[in-house]
């Protein structure tokens, strides 16, 4: 059987999700031949779910760690656990979910007592391309390639924040976007709530709101040190876009960074001059943010849908 197009793209790149639909349309359309195609693609979620915990199980970040690596390092641990699953046998989820559910793996035959156990291997099917759908949108939910969902949610309040500071709403998403890496990271506390802090605000002796208190890596002298530190907490992102503009517009500090518009370098370089965080690369990766095709992609659908104003304006 030949898959669709959308579900053979699937099959050997990450970052296309549009081919689960297609396998689970081949599913009901003649389910034993798209089996093999879904058990590799669940193996390949699988995978790099496992690799993820792995991931975060680690004692903590390296010196030379940052959000834009860490967003790359996930990248590449998708790409890898679909090469895995690819190539061969696997790891061996792909053939054992088959032979659970009634298809013949390389090398082995179905008997006729196989094929009446394997009555309702169909509808199992199904279920299993529909989980393994909903398992990549979580896995993928946060990552560099879904900043469209990121820049969605969060445009109404970046524009606020944006005609405040007299700069382009792109500049503001992209520091957002750099400090929680596209809103997967962000302070929580201790029971699991985020913070909704999208802009790295600590908790000076001036704030007398929420606060949390996680592990974080600063830059001492050009070199990179974990402390520990406590960060604003909001009940909501509107609030955090807020603070956040009130601080850069009423702070002498970061006179710099305003009335921009659309130059982005000009407001990076400003913030960096005002002190705003200790990271040397930190103008540099907000800028590379904003012109990302990441970036570019996401503006372009908010002007196709009419949902946020023009980042030009």
């Amino acid at each position: 059987m030949t898959l669709p197009g959308d579900a053979a793209k699937s099959l050997n790149t990450w970052t296309d999700l549009s081919g689960f639909q297609a396998l689970r349309q081949s599913a009901q359309s003649d389910a034993k031949s798209a089996l093999p195609a879904v058990a590799k693609q669940f193996e390949s979620i699988f995978t790099q779910m496992m690799l993820k915990s792995m991931r975060e199980a680690s004692p903590g970040d390296g010196l030379g760690d940052s959000d834009a690596g860490n967003a790359w390092r996930d990248m590449f641990d998708q790409q890898m656990s679909v090469n895995l699953s690819q190539q061969g046998n696997g790891l061996g989820i792909a053939q054992m979910l088959m032979r659970q559910l009634g298809g013949a793996t390389s090398g082995s035959s179905t008997s006729a007592s196989d094929a009446t156990q394997g009555n309702d291997w169909q509808q199992r099917l199904h279920s299993v391309a529909g989980a393994a759908k909903g398992a990549g949108t979580q896995v993928l939910k946060w990552l560099p390639q879904d900043a469209q969902a990121f820049v969605q949610q969060l445009a109404p309040y970046a524009q606020k924040a944006a005609e405040k500071l007299g700069v382009s709403v792109r500049a503001v998403l992209a520091q957002a976007a750099l400090e929680t890496q596209w809103g997967k990271h962000m302070p929580s506390h201790s029971n699991g709530d985020t913070s909704n802090n999208l802009f790295g605000m600590k908790a000076g002796g001036s704030w007398d709101g929420e606060k949390v208190s996680v592990p974080t890596l600063e830059f001492e002298g050009g070199a990179a040190v974990h402390r520990r530190a406590q960060f604003r907490s909001y009940s909501n992102p509107g609030q955090s876009f807020d603070d956040y503009a009130q601080l850069i517009a009423d702070n002498p500090r970061y006179a710099k960074a305003l009335n921009h518009g659309e130059d982005v370098v000009g407001f990076a370089h400003g913030l960096v001059s005002g002190g705003y965080a200790t990271d040397p690369s930190y103008a540099q990766k907000i800028i590379a943010i904003a012109n990302s095709p990441a970036m570019k992609a996401a503006l372009d659908g908010l002007k196709n849908i009419g949902s946020a104003p023009n980042p030009s304006e």
